[in-house]
C-alpha cells in the first residue's frame, strides 16, 4: 500500500456509490409495464441516443451514447422512453440526503454517483463497508432503487470496486489488496483509458495493471503524453486525491438536437430562447453566475462552430443570457446549412453561494481513527 508520510495507520476511508441504470430504473420502477422489458431512456428518431440502458436492454449490447438507431437495431424489442430529468434530479436529492447521515464529505460526479469520504466514523457504525451496506439498504428503502458501492482507502479503486459487482452489489478493496487488486485488472479498466488507448496499449503488449506497473515512465510519457504519470501512479495503486465537496464547476450549459434541421430564423431563435431558460435554470441551482456565453452550433454535414463572448460582468439575469447568445447567433445568420443541433455554454463562473463554515469534527484530511475497520 501506498501513503503519504505519516498516514500508514490511517488510510482514508472511500466509498464510491453508483446507482444500477439509474434513469431506467427509475422508469421502470414508476411504469410498471417496463419491468424486466429492455428499456432506453432517449429519443427514438433518426438522430435520437440512448441516454440510458436499463440491464435488460444492455444484454443486447445496448449502450449509453449509442445510437438509437443501432440500439434499435440490436434489440427490436427495445422501448424508448423520453427523459424526466426533473424527476431524475429530486430522486438524486434524496439520495444524497442519505449520504449527509454519514458525512459531510460528499463529492457527486453526476445525479446517480459519488464519492464519500467516510474516514470519520459519524453513527459508529464500526467499518467503511458496513456503511456502505447501509447506505445501500437505505437507498432501497427510500427510493426503490438499487446501488452499488466500491470501498477502498482511494478514489481510484473505489470506483473500479464500485463496478466489480454490479448490480445490486459491493466491493471492498483494503489497503493490503490494492496492489494485486491493481495488477490483476485488464488495463482497459483504468479510468480514462478508452478504445482507442486500449487498442493502442495492446499494441505495446500491455494488457493489465501488472504490465503498466512494469513500464517505466519514459516509455509512458513517450507513448502516453499527459497520462503517463496517472498511469503510472495508478498502476500501482497510488491515488492521493482527497474527497472534494465542493467541486470547482467551470462551466455549465445545455444543448439539444433536433430530429428536424433548423433553417428559418424565427425556429433558430425560439430555439435558442428555450435553451438559454434550461442554462439559467442550472446556474440558478448551481449557484453560479459567469461572463462567457459560448454558442455552440453544429450543421446536417455534422461540421461544428463556436461562438464566445465575454462580459465585463458576469451575466445577471436569463435575459442578458438570452440576448447574448441571440447575438451570437445574429452574427451568423443566414446560416450556410441547417443546424441539426444547438447549444449554449456560460463559463467563467463565479460562486453567488454563502460561504459554508468547515463541518465540525471534518478538519483534518486523514483523520486518525484506529479502530475504525474497512
Amino acid at each position: 500500500m501506498h501513503q503519504e508520510p505519516g498516514d500508514r495507520t490511517s488510510p482514508r476511508k472511500i466509498i464510491h456509490i453508483d446507482m444500477d441504470a439509474f434513469f431506467a430504473s427509475v422508469e421502470q420502477r414508476d411504469n410498471p409495464e417496463l419491468r424486466g422489458r429492455p428499456v432506453a431512456v432517449g429519443g427514438s428518431s433518426a438522430r435520437g441516443v440512448v441516454a440510458a440502458a436499463s440491464y435488460e436492454a444492455r444484454q443486447f449490447g445496448v449502450r449509453s451514447a449509442m445510437p438509437s438507431v443501432t440500439a434499435k437495431r440490436r434489440c427490436p424489442a427495445l422501448v424508448f422512453v423520453k427523459p424526466r430529468f426533473e424527476v431524475y434530479r429530486a430522486v438524486s436529492q434524496q439520495i444524497h440526503a442519505i449520504f449527509r447521515r454519514y458525512t459531510d464529505l460528499i463529492e457527486p460526479l453526476s445525479l446517480d454517483e459519488a464519492y464519500l469520504d467516510v474516514s470519520e466514523d459519524r453513527l459508529k457504525v464500526g467499518s467503511a463497508t458496513g456503511i456502505a451496506l447501509q447506505i445501500r439498504r437505505q437507498i432501497l428503502e427510500d427510493t426503490g432503487l438499487t446501488a452499488s458501492a466500491g470501498i477502498s482507502y482511494n478514489k481510484f479503486l473505489a470506483k473500479i470496486a464500485s463496478d466489480q459487482n454490479k448490480p445490486n452489489g459491493q466491493c471492498v478493496v483494503r489497503p493490503e489488496q490494492g496492489e494485486a487488486f491493481v495488477a490483476a485488472l485488464p488495463a482497459r479498466r483504468f479510468y480514462g483509458v478508452g478504445p482507442k488507448t486500449a487498442e493502442k496499449m495492446a499494441g505495446l503488449d500491455i494488457h493489465s495493471g501488472a504490465d503498466l506497473r512494469a513500464c517505466e515512465m519514459d516509455f509512458l510519457q513517450q507513448h502516453f503524453g499527459k497520462s503517463a504519470e496517472y498511469l503510472y501512479r495508478a498502476s500501482r495503486g497510488i491515488d492521493h486525491r482527497p474527497v472534494k465537496p465542493d467541486r470547482v464547476r467551470k462551466s455549465i450549459g445545455a444543448e439539444r438536437t433536433y430530429s428536424e434541421d433548423l433553417e428559418e430564423e424565427a425556429k433558430l431563435r425560439e430555439a435558442l430562447e428555450a435553451i438559454a431558460s434550461t442554462v439559467w435554470e442550472r446556474a440558478e441551482k448551481h449557484g453560479s453566475r459567469g461572463r462567457t456565453v459560448t454558442l455552440k452550433l453544429k450543421f446536417n454535414d455534422f461540421r461544428q462552430i463556436t461562438r464566445a463572448r465575454s462580459l465585463e460582468q458576469p451575466v445577471a439575469s436569463c435575459n442578458v443570457l438570452a440576448e447574448v447568445g441571440q447575438a451570437l447567433l445574429a452574427a451568423q445568420l443566414p446560416l450556410p446549412r441547417g443546424a441539426r443541433l444547438l447549444g449554449l455554454t456560460l463559463s467563467g463562473l463565479e460562486s453567488v453561494k454563502a460561504e459554508k463554515a468547515p463541518a465540525a469534527g471534518i478538519a483534518e484530511a486523514h483523520p486518525r481513527q484506529g479502530q475504525f475497520a474497512f
